[in-house]
Parts: structure tokens; C-alpha cells; sequence
């Protein structure tokens, strides 16, 4: 099976502290490296954890609050002086020209990459619109569906010519010699379960993300704020560790990771305990935390 895990480099809010970085993740895919959001500092993490910044294939973004993109500009230098020669794609909101056109048009012309900015749209890795102040994306990464898995009795039972088994593989029946046509069902066994990871940085509570997350085995959702400063939350348009955990419980998912903490909290028992007195399969982000599927 390929490998496919998370690993959180910040999951602290806006206020900056001592105890958590800002907002950043990496997706790990078979050892190709996807980044979500990037926060101040991002780099720095990407070195404690001893991540290869050469596997980085491309960068999204949530929204353009500064404790999601304010690490870019670092970032980008450094792949630059770790010689990277491949196109870097960032995918997020038009509106990401405004912030990185001057750093571009000041240092890109040393770069030995060229930076594409890409609007998001829905690709491979799929955007979906999330309830906060400004244009804002969560993410939902996906593997696509496996083959079926042939029985391999199947193919000398019935002759099966080579040519044929990527076809059957694909879900096609198959027309023996003797003129029997033979069900997909009796020559495979279902493929194991695409895994799915959902990624809702900053947003208000809102019951509308549900189909894009449905039963996906890891959900990512921010819980900046305790079920007492719910007003808070309404106000600045985030979520509190319950409404997170009753989005993974209507969503069906797996497991529940919540994170994006306000400052005011130098201890997050009370936010786990609310989120999982609702979802029990809830943990806590920390940095250097990693999320196998």
C-alpha cells in the first residue's frame, strides 16, 4: 500500500506564542510532498522535523489571513538556494498575485524555478468552500479508486488471455471461448477503499462542508475556540472544539483532528474533552504530530 500521511508543522491560530506554530501541514503521497497553508516560520519546522524540502511538489492555501501565507516568501527563497529547478504550483484564491507579485517580481528573477499561481479550481486534490471573513478553501485529498483485484485461479480456470486482465480489472466481464459471458464479480474481489484526508482550516460552523467530507478516514477541522466563548466564535467566524466534533459525527468520518487554538489557551484539555464528549475518536494537533491512513 502506498504511503500516505500527515504530518502538522503549525496548528496555532493568529495571535503568535510560544506553544504553537501557525497554521501548516504536509501531505505526504508516496513521498511526493504537498503543503496546506504556510504559516511564519513553516520552514523552520520543515528542518526540526527533517522533512526533504526537495519532494515539495505544490502548495495550498486556505485563505489569505497572514498566519496562513506569511511563511511563504522564506520558504520559496530557501528552494531557491537549495537550487530547485522544477515549477512550483500554488494553488489559492486570486488574490494570492497581490500578496506574492512584488516578492516575485523583486527576487524571482534569481529563482532557477518558475512559481505558477494557480486559481483554485477542482483538480486532482479538491477545493470547497468554507464560511469565514474572507474567500476561504478547504481541501479534501483523495486517493483515486484501485483496480479490482483479479483471482488469479480465474485466469487459467477460464483462460483468460493476458491482453484482457487490465479490462477486467477495470470492472469489464469477460466472453469465454465457449460462449459464456462471465461476471466482473466471479473473476475479482472488490479493491481495497480509496483513503481520504479533509482539510477545514479557518470557518464558522456550517453543516454545508458535509458532502465534501463525507466518511473520509482523517478530518481536519479548527477548533479555535471553547463551547463558553461560542459568541467569540460566531463573531469572528470560527469554530469551537464541539461544533467541530459535531461536523466529524453528521460527516461520518473516522477519526477528528482539531487544532488552529486561540491563544488564550495554554492548556487544550478543555477543548478535547468538549470535542469529545460528542466525536470520541477526536485527538488534539500538536507539531510534529503524524497522521498515518
Amino acid at each position: 500500500m502506498t504511503r500516505f500521511e500527515i504530518t502538522i508543522l503549525g496548528c496555532g491560530s493568529a495571535m503568535p506564542t510560544t506553544l504553537h506554530n501557525p497554521s501548516s501541514q504536509l501531505v505526504n503521497v508516496n513521498e511526493k510532498l504537498f503543503m496546506i497553508d504556510c504559516g511564519e516560520g513553516t520552514q523552520l519546522q520543515l528542518r526540526k522535523y527533517k522533512t526533504r524540502i526537495n519532494k515539495l511538489h505544490s502548495i495550498f492555501i486556505s485563505h489569505l489571513h497572514g498566519d496562513h501565507v506569511f511563511g511563504l516568501p522564506g520558504l520559496l527563497a530557501t528552494l531557491s538556494l537549495l537550487g530547485r529547478t522544477g515549477d512550483l504550483n500554488i494553488y489559492a484564491h486570486k488574490d494570492m498575485e497581490l500578496f506574492l507579485d512584488p516578492f516575485i517580481k523583486y527576487f524571482g528573477n534569481q529563482f532557477p524555478y518558475k512559481i505558477n499561481l494557480v486559481p483554485l479550481d477542482p483538480i486532482r486534490v479538491h477545493s470547497f468552500p468554507l464560511k469565514h471573513r474572507i474567500p476561504t478553501n478547504g481541501f479534501l485529498f483523495e486517493e483515486k479508486e484501485r483496480p479490482r483485484h483479479i483471482k488469479r485461479e480465474m485466469i487459467d480456470f477460464y483462460n483468460i488471455p493476458v491482453g484482457k486482465i487490465n479490462e477486467i480489472k477495470q470492472g469489464a466481464d469477460f466472453a469465454a471461448d465457449d460462449g459464456r459471458w462471465i461476471k466482473n464479480e466471479v473473476l475479482t474481489t472488490p479493491s481495497t477503499p480509496p483513503r481520504a484526508y479533509a482539510y477545514c482550516s479557518d470557518t464558522a460552523f456550517s453543516t454545508e462542508i458535509i458532502p465534501y467530507i463525507q466518511r473520509s478516514d482523517v478530518l481536519y477541522h479548527e477548533a479555535t475556540f471553547a463551547e463558553a466563548e461560542n459568541m467569540r466564535a460566531q463573531e469572528t467566524h470560527h469554530s469551537t472544539a464541539r461544533q467541530a466534533a459535531e461536523i466529524a459525527k453528521a460527516a461520518n468520518v473516522r477519526k477528528l483532528i482539531i487544532g488552529h487554538y486561540s491563544s488564550r489557551y495554554n492548556e487544550l484539555d478543555k477543548l478535547l474533552d468538549e470535542a469529545r464528549a460528542v466525536f470520541p475518536e477526536t485527538e488534539l494537533a500538536d507539531e510534529g504530530m503524524t497522521i498515518n491512513l
